[in-house]
């Protein structure tokens, strides 16, 4: 899920072992796609530690293709969801529903939303083949927005991105539950302007795009280099696809941790155990403020704490089914110091949370994290899955 806090607007120590994570893989490997964080793929550095690549969008006929920067990796959330301003010239071929047209609000956890239809596209990320899939062009004017997309991002200035590329342990954005409920408010039936909530089947969904690969297609590694106390400016990494299917995305001493069909796992912090997950497109750390509490920054940035020096402190990831558990430490320090300097890239930004232990961009720097597809095998186990 994306939580891209910096209008309101991390040192994290090891977890699942003590192997430290090795270089970024070679951006000349056919699996692997480039991301840098508040670096060169990103055409608009609008808040701190913001994760992005480089997607290629063509018509379903590959006569026109899109390259498209600025593009926010999402471990949190499935599928690919684009601006319609970002694709100038395509003229992608929308969804079917009934006698109308298939369209989507989908909401996030900083209360942001987008709206607009789904379409098919051919999909290529990094050196691998391109997929077709449906994908969601975002666009705040197609039909009428049901009243949970009434202030959905307008524009790329507005959302501080050009779209979201979610790449978690799902196949489909909503699965099952969208292919018999027309009232869970994700998916609509537009005809003309009128749009109403509808059923919609597996096959018509906003695919994952990974999961049509090929060949590395059970899932995903993420790799990024670790980040000292005070931030950097900028950093790169790597997202490798597949596991275990070509020397450069095998587990080796990874501990795996089932999850449920969309990423979920358990976390106990001060003793409370709560709901958590691992996702990229939260740009901190994100926890319940368990007593004894953190302070808060003053307004208008109460979204971070602030406490007056450094904490050391830690939680217990637990697997979906009561194991295994590893002791993941990590630092909070005081976000409006930190972001007095020029770095925008930082380990240790956190703030407080009411939706769980959102495991955000922090946890990834300095380890390797594989997300394993639901349904698909791999050398460590069959999906859904996080290890690291």
């Amino acid at each position: 899920m994306v939580v891209p806090f910096f209008a309101l607007s991390a040192g994290c120590g090891g977890g699942g072992g003590d192997n430290p994570a090795p270089a970024p893989a070679t951006a000349a490997a056919s699996n692997v796609m480039a991301i840098t964080v508040n670096g060169a793929l990103c055409s608009d550095s609008s808040y701190l530690n913001k994760p992005c690549v480089s997607v290629t969008v063509c018509n379903p006929d590959s006569s026109i293709c899109r390259t498209i920067p600025d593009i926010i990796v999402d471990t949190g959330s499935y599928g690919l969801r684009i601006f319609k301003e970002a694709m100038p010239g395509l003229t992608l071929p929308q969804v079917a529903s009934g006698s109308g047209s298939l369209a989507q609000c989908i909401q996030f956890a900083d209360e942001s939303s987008v709206w607009g239809p789904v379409s098919w596209a051919d999909v290529k990320m990094g050196g691998e083949p391109a997929v077709r899939v449906p994908i969601q062009v975002i666009d705040s004017t197609f039909g009428t927005r049901p009243s949970a997309c009434a202030n959905a991002d307008p524009n790329v200035a507005t959302a501080g991105l050009s779209g979201i590329l979610g790449i978690g342990v799902a196949i489909e954005d909503c699965g099952p539950a969208c292919v018999t409920n027309p009232g869970i408010g994700i998916y609509y039936r537009c005809t003309g302007t009128s749009c109403q909530g509808t059923t919609v089947p597996l096959a018509s969904q906003v695919q994952n795009p990974v999961a049509r690969l090929p060949q590395d297609n059970n899932g995903i590694l993420v790799q990024l280099p670790a980040v000292p106390a005070g931030g950097v400016v900028s950093s790169s990494g790597s997202i490798i696809f597949g596991i275990g299917t070509q020397a450069n995305n095998n587990p080796v001493s990874k501990t795996v941790f089932p999850t449920t069909l969309f990423g979920d796992f358990s976390t106990i912090y001060k003793g409370v155990n709560g709901p958590s997950f691992l996702d990229t497109g939260s740009n901190g750390l994100f926890f319940p403020n368990e007593a004894p509490a953190l302070p808060l920054c003053p307004s208008p940035n109460t979204a971070w704490y602030c406490p007056p020096a450094t904490q050391a402190l830690s939680a217990t990831t637990v697997g979906n089914f009561g194991e295994p558990s590893a002791n993941i430490p990590f630092n909070v320090s005081n976000f409006l110091t930190l972001v007095q300097s020029p770095n925008n890239v930082f380990s240790d930004i956190a703030g407080p949370s009411t939706f769980g232990f959102d495991w955000g961009l922090p946890f990834f720097m300095g380890r390797e994290v594989f997300f394993g597809i639901n349904g698909r095998p791999s050398v460590i186990g069959t999906g859904p899955y996080v290890a690291y």
